[in-house]
């Protein structure tokens, strides 16, 4: 049996990112405001952190809520979608499981991780102090 893919879902899906989003520009803006210097993406890490300050060894990940099922039951951002959830539940939560397997990768090899979820975009100065308390102050490294 062909697989029957409607063409403008499949140009919908092929726009949607990996790198560079938008969640992901607000964070490096704010923390780049805030006097933190970092690296994106390195590939030798697990999961290649968003935002990576290698002489804190810190890595920020900035997550999407409805790609990486955020389980906040606050946040309307993680609802699955009505149609197809034969595809959606086990895609999105391999994502999840990807993720927790990064997480837990990047912690053996000594790195500390925070996460920041899309719908924590939206209090600022909530994230500005989480980036603070993760990292400590800008300018000086804790190695």
């Amino acid at each position: 049996m062909t697989d029957t893919v409607d063409p403008a879902r499949s140009r919908q899906m092929a726009l949607v990112r990996g790198k560079d989003t938008k969640p992901e520009m607000a964070v490096r803006r704010l923390a780049h405001a805030l006097g933190y210097r970092f690296r994106l993406h390195r590939k030798d890490l697990p999961g290649r952190p968003d935002l990576v300050f290698p002489s804190r060894r810190a890595a920020v990940l900035v997550h999407g809520c409805f790609w990486h099922r955020h389980d906040d039951q606050e946040c309307r951002l993680a609802r699955l979608p009505k149609s197809r959830p034969e595809f959606w539940i086990p895609k999105l939560e391999g994502n999840r499981q990807r993720d927790f397997r990064n997480v837990a990768a990047l912690e053996a090899a000594g790195w500390r991780v925070l996460m920041v979820w899309e719908c924590q975009l939206r209090d600022t100065a909530a994230l500005a102090d989480r980036l603070k308390d993760f990292l400590g102050p800008p300018g000086r490294s804790l190695a």
